[in-house]
């Protein structure tokens, strides 16, 4: 029986090392946008996790819990979408895949299901797997029509199959809406990972997908701040009373001179195609936040779950990128890669 030996220094130095050459690795394989980027990011982490713990006791007597609740969760997701974009786009692709799940499986417990729905519920889920499974082996054409497509025409044979016709239109077309926004439009902002450098030379297909998020994310808090600061006139009042023309403008203008000066550096736009994306996608980011509150209204809930404290669900985190993804990734294809997004 062979003795157990007490680890020296030498071991120690055999484990460090390649563990430092590993990290070095990765290291110079970030490109520098991406970089600064995650460090400025960081930056802000810190900057509220320093607030959490300074505002009791500069303004003590207030409640500052869902604050804390918040910035530790974005210390976590955070976390988890730097560990994915460093690591390559493959593990970005699993952890959307995840997220898309997460995303579904939210909006199927709100919606108004019944149990003969069993199935077709499985089958959504399923639906996950084929339609990430085209991104990993990088078949846009055939990601395009396995959700809009073929879903679309197989949930409601399927329904049809079961004898499921009472409220048929109605069940067949919140399966197709939740796949189409939970699924088919996250996948885009998966999919922006796997650029190659040629056809994003600033900061890689990861660079591009840190950008998206960072905008589309800038874009909710800045409409939130502004239209605490100075919201005075509802926009939408029936659907969210809390927004205001004044934190709408307020966001537009702040996220799209971002997108402005801070897009030559993530992507390949310039001019027009820059100037269309600060213009439009505030908006659309504006627009899945109202459009994902009017089905939460619908349903009669203020949050699509708990998961994330301080934040909600899932799908609220990203209601607004199941606008922007889309139109980010075909604003770059349209402007800066042709037709086809990567050969």
């Amino acid at each position: 029986m062979l003795a157990l030996r007490r680890r020296g220094p030498r071991d120690e130095h055999l484990m460090i090392g390649p563990l430092i050459a590993w990290a070095a690795r990765i290291e110079a394989g970030i490109a520098p946008p991406l970089r600064w980027g995650l460090l400025g990011v960081l930056g802000l982490l810190v900057l509220g996790a320093i607030a959490g713990v300074a505002l009791p006791l500069l303004k003590p007597g207030k409640d500052y819990r869902e604050l804390r609740q918040r910035v530790w969760s974005w210390w976590v997701m955070a976390a988890l979408i730097a560990g994915a974009l460093v690591a390559g786009w493959q593990a970005t692709l699993v952890l959307f895949m995840v997220i898309s799940f997460l995303a579904l499986r939210e909006f199927l417990s709100l919606a108004p299901l019944r149990r003969e729905d069993r199935l077709v519920i499985l089958l959504s889920y399923l639906i996950i797997i084929p339609s990430y499974g085209v991104l990993f082996l990088d078949r846009y054409g055939i990601y395009l029509v396995v959700i809009p497509v073929w879903a679309f025409l197989v949930i409601p044979f399927l329904m049809a199959c079961i004898g499921q016709t009472r409220a048929y239109l109605t069940t067949a077309a919140t399966f197709h809406w939740g796949l189409m926004t939970c699924v088919f439009n996250l996948g885009f902002a998966a999919y922006l990972s796997r650029a190659p450098l040629v056809q994003a030379p600033e900061a890689g297909g990861a660079g591009l997908l840190f950008f998206l998020l960072l905008v589309t994310e800038l874009n909710d808090v800045a409409q939130y701040v502004w239209g605490k600061l100075f919201g005075r006139h509802k926009i939408i009042p029936k659907v969210s009373p809390n927004k205001t023309w004044e934190g709408f403008l307020g966001g537009w203008i702040t996220t799209g001179l971002v997108i402005w000066f801070l897009g030559p550096m993530f992507t390949p736009m310039r001019g027009i195609g820059l100037a269309t994306l600060a213009f439009g996608l505030p908006v659309a980011g504006f627009a899945g936040d109202v459009t994902m509150s009017a089905v939460k209204r619908d349903l009669g809930v203020k949050d699509t779950s708990h998961f994330i404290p301080g934040h909600g669900g899932v799908l609220d985190r990203a209601d607004s990128l199941t606008f922007t993804a889309p139109l980010f990734f075909h604003l770059l294809l349209f402007f800066n890669m042709g037709q086809q997004p990567w050969p």
